[in-house]
């Protein structure tokens, strides 16, 4: 199976560098004001995918902060939870396991 995956990547890796070989030619990007950069096909698709990406995760941010302070929350409330447990709980299970005890009287039913 690793072989399989090595296999897949080195596939995807070939194709992209023949992407990348066969689209050498220059391409002219317009901006507003008349402005314009000329770069290679690739640069120019590579750029697009890598600001793609970037706006991409600055529309995943709020979100993500959200969730986060949701799961911090949710984990100190269960501290809280299991503490409020644990301390009542103590001197009960003491408390039981002292009474669970057996004296010799009682094994011999004296």
């Amino acid at each position: 199976m690793k072989y399989l995956l090595w296999l897949l990547k080195a596939a995807i890796f070939f194709t992209l560098f023949a992407f990348a070989l066969n689209n050498q030619q220059d391409s002219t990007v317009h901006f507003f004001f008349g402005t314009a950069w000329t770069a290679p096909l690739v640069l120019v698709v590579l750029t697009a995918f890598a600001l793609g990406l970037f706006v991409g995760v600055l529309g995943m941010v709020p979100r993500w902060l959200k969730h986060r302070a949701a799961a911090r929350e949710a984990h100190a409330a269960k501290q809280a939870q299991q503490a409020a447990a644990n301390t009542p709980a103590a001197p009960a299970a003491a408390e039981q396991s002292s009474s669970s005890t057996l004296s010799p009287s009682d094994i011999h039913g004296i």
